[in-house]
């Protein structure tokens, strides 16, 4: 995806000041570290402005990302993210109805082959207890393994799909991703477990972020685009916007 700086910058401006920046990013343009395609910080970096990621959020999801102006800032804000005080809320469109109101999901992750993220325990061993899965110790996989928490809310129910507010409270690459598909619930066209291609885009947005800032606190939201609603169709926006509230 090639983008203008100044055109992306100015349209999907959320906040700024002195010490940071706030955008809605587009889905399909990454913050940093992309090997093949323009990011964030490369755009920036080439119009003359220095950026410093203070969180990443993958390639395919759109929504709310915070970049440092200068370093005197960046190390307060990352780590906010690292200490989990950092409040982050997500909204994804997910394949199948059924989940609970509430629900939470314990699982470690792993790295598998390819260097894929992946729970790790064997699937037959995650158990689901009312509004909780889980997979007991004794099923873990030997190796390097991240315990990993997904806390989410069923907002609105259309047909076989959902949409769910989701707060993850550990921030591991991939979570939210492969902690829907391994529950049988993956998120609408996610490339990860999707190979069809006949999804407009993957369903998941970074919707809210709460964390310390001087002079005042940060409490930003930014709200999807219609590309995004168009996962979920027949939703009203604006009734599960308040709704995951």
């Amino acid at each position: 995806m090639a983008a203008d700086w100044a055109t992306l910058r100015r349209t999907c401006l959320l906040f700024e000041d002195d010490a940071v920046l706030a955008l809605n990013k587009p889905a399909g343009i990454s913050v940093t570290g992309e090997r093949h395609d323009t990011d964030l910080v490369e755009l920036a970096q080439a119009a003359g402005e220095t950026l410093y990621p203070v969180h990443r959020i993958d390639k395919v999801t759109s929504g709310l990302v915070l970049l440092a102006r200068e370093l005197a800032a960046h190390g307060p804000l990352t780590r906010q993210f690292a200490a989990r005080t950092a409040v982050k809320s997500y909204l994804a469109v997910v394949t199948g109805a059924e989940l609970p109101d509430d629900g939470v999901i314990e699982l470690p992750l792993g790295i598998g082959r390819k260097n894929r993220v992946r729970i790790a325990a064997p699937r037959e061993a995650i158990k689901r207890s009312g509004d909780r899965w889980s997979v007991d110790d004794k099923d873990v996989l030997p190796g390097k393994n991240y315990p990993s928490t997904t806390h989410f809310r069923t907002v609105q129910r259309q047909g076989e799909r959902a949409l769910l507010a989701i707060r993850p409270i550990t921030g591991r690459r991939h979570q939210i991703r492969v902690h829907f598909a391994w529950i049988g619930h993956a998120l609408v066209g996610d490339p990860l477990f999707d190979k069809s291609g006949t999804e407009p885009r993957t369903a998941l947005h970074s919707w809210k972020l709460r964390l310390e800032h001087d002079p005042e606190p940060l409490d930003l939201t930014a709200d999807p685009g219609p590309d995004f609603w168009a996962t979920l169709p027949g939703a009203d926006p604006e009734q599960a916007l308040r709704g995951g509230t």
